[in-house]
């Protein structure tokens, strides 16, 4: 700002310097970045994914010679967010591939002359329960996953129940 004397009263139509304002762009919101196509993005990426195989290998064998127990506890933390991050990716893969078989399905039909029809979100989130199932019963563990879930459920009914304190 320009210095002016605080003995001269400040004149009506005094000039401003204007400065250029930094314009900062975000590119996850701005258009100019182009549209996120999450295909895409992962063919362009898809070197990471040995990257970070190769990287979950290196913790592991670290985790393995590692004597120090402080070392050695995030070392695990460390793999465990790596495993969940595989697992997570891989989930949201699968659901990806599965709205895209749903939308082709729903394209053939259109192509046959019949009218699309789209599933409510309740009604894909039984689809992926029966899936879930089915996979379970594949892998042997559907009697376990069932267990847990019955536990988990008696607890939550045991909440609402009145205490025998009360009776």
């Amino acid at each position: 700002p320009l210095e002016m004397s605080s003995k001269k009263p400040v004149p009506f139509l005094r000039q401003v310097i204007s400065v250029p304002k930094k314009v900062h762009r975000d590119p996850r919101f701005d258009d100019l970045s182009g549209e996120y196509k999450p295909e895409i993005f992962m063919k362009t990426y898809s070197f990471l994914d040995s990257i970070k195989k190769q990287e979950k290998e290196m913790v592991q064998k670290q985790l393995k010679k590692c004597r120090n127990a402080e070392q050695k506890e995030k070392l695990q933390q460390l793999l465990n967010r790596m495993t969940q991050q595989e697992q997570a990716q891989k989930k949201q893969q699968k659901l990806r591939e599965r709205e895209l078989s749903l939308k082709r399905q729903q394209r053939e039909l259109a192509k046959q002359g019949k009218k699309p029809f789209f599933l409510k979100k309740s009604e894909k989130r039984k689809l992926e329960l029966a899936e879930k199932y089915a996979e379970l019963k594949r892998s042997g563990k559907l009697e376990r996953f069932l267990s847990k879930k019955r536990k988990r459920n008696a607890i939550k009914d045991k909440r609402h129940l009145p205490s025998q304190k009360n009776l």
